[in-house]
């Protein structure tokens, strides 16, 4: 286990993905100031559809296009305006990355929706989400897997010093397992997939996609033996919302990269800002309650804050990364 390595330099922050504002320009710009050891494409959901994480994601879908009805992504007979959007919006965002970081060396982090989520998320034509039928969530993570195995490899061909990291979100994917997806009515909700199921179909895309795969979940009851045993890398959730210590240190245990969401993706009611010296304190005292030894920890974790950031405001946005590299870096002083 000493010897085991992870596809990140000691010490690195990352930021989970998502940016508040419009300027993609500006966002990359702030992404590879504040986060040179693992930078990330930024998503901008305020740009409007198709930059949200569903639109996004679709545009990647092979031979499965999506369209916008009444403000739900669903299955189409063919591609159109609202595809034609996303993927103008992520071919924006690639030619940002490849300027502004034209000769990189090192991890860089791509996003998207993983196929639970997207399958909650997405309706067929005919009505009902996708999630209602088997069939069609496993032509939805074929199509999935595919298209996320060309996102990569273009993003490789971009910046060809790079090593490309996908991170997959699934942030629905614990009420998938619950049960808990609403159907159209609201008065029922759809059978609940199980954990062999979502682990075989995470596995199908991470075993395609020719990059290590993250999954992040911000829930309370983070499935990492799921996402262990699919395949994944490293997983991130959020700091705050863990409570479970045992299935937590069996994961650490296990070689699973930690991403720790640590940093607060809002201002707190006191309006103080985000501080790295208290995250990086939390992570180690939250290391040492699960009696791993301390050289180990700043080359397994990754310190990120605890969610997507477009509901902060550019200031605080901007000074959370800020707080998630410092966090890092004191980490690796340890």
């Amino acid at each position: 286990m000493s010897d085991q390595s992870w596809p990140w330099p000691a010490g690195a922050a990352t930021g989970i993905g998502s940016l508040p504002g419009t300027d993609i320009a500006e966002a990359q710009r702030i992404v590879l100031g504040e986060l040179p050891a693992l930078p990330h494409l930024p998503e901008l959901p305020a740009r409007g559809p198709g930059a949200d994480l569903i639109g996004r994601t679709a545009g990647f879908l092979v031979d499965l296009p999506v369209e916008l009805y009444t403000g739900r992504w669903r299955v189409a007979a063919r591609p159109g305006k609202d595809l034609r959007r996303a993927n103008d919006l992520m071919e924006r965002d690639l030619d940002q990355l490849t300027e502004q970081a034209d000769g990189f060396t090192g991890p860089v982090k791509v996003q998207a929706a993983g196929p639970l989520t997207m399958a909650a998320g997405v309706d067929k034509a005919i009505g009902g989400r996708l999630l209602r039928d088997p069939g069609a969530v496993r032509d939805l993570t074929d199509s999935l897997a595919e298209g996320l195995r060309g996102h990569v490899a273009d993003v490789r061909r971009r910046l060809p010093g790079a090593n490309v990291l996908l991170q997959l979100d699934e942030p629905s994917l614990p009420a998938v397992l619950a049960g808990h997806i609403p159907t159209e009515s609201g008065f029922g909700a759809y059978r609940r997939v199980e954990t062999a199921t979502a682990r075989d179909l995470l596995r199908a895309v991470v075993d395609v996609v020719g990059a290590p795969v993250l999954v992040h979940c911000c829930a309370p009851d983070v499935p990492l033996e799921l996402f262990r045993t699919a395949g994944a890398t490293g997983v991130a959730f959020d700091l705050d919302l863990i409570t479970q210590l045992d299935p937590l240190g069996e994961a650490i245990e296990a070689g699973l990269g930690m991403l720790v969401g640590a940093i607060p993706a809002t201002p707190s009611a006191t309006g103080r800002g985000p501080s790295g010296e208290t995250a990086a304190d939390r992570v180690r005292q939250l290391w040492d309650r699960l009696g791993f030894p301390r050289p180990r920890l700043a080359r397994q974790v990754v310190v990120t804050p605890a969610c997507g950031l477009a509901g902060a405001t550019p200031e605080y946005a901007r000074a959370a990364l800020t707080a998630a590299r410092e966090a890092g870096q004191r980490l690796y002083e340890v």
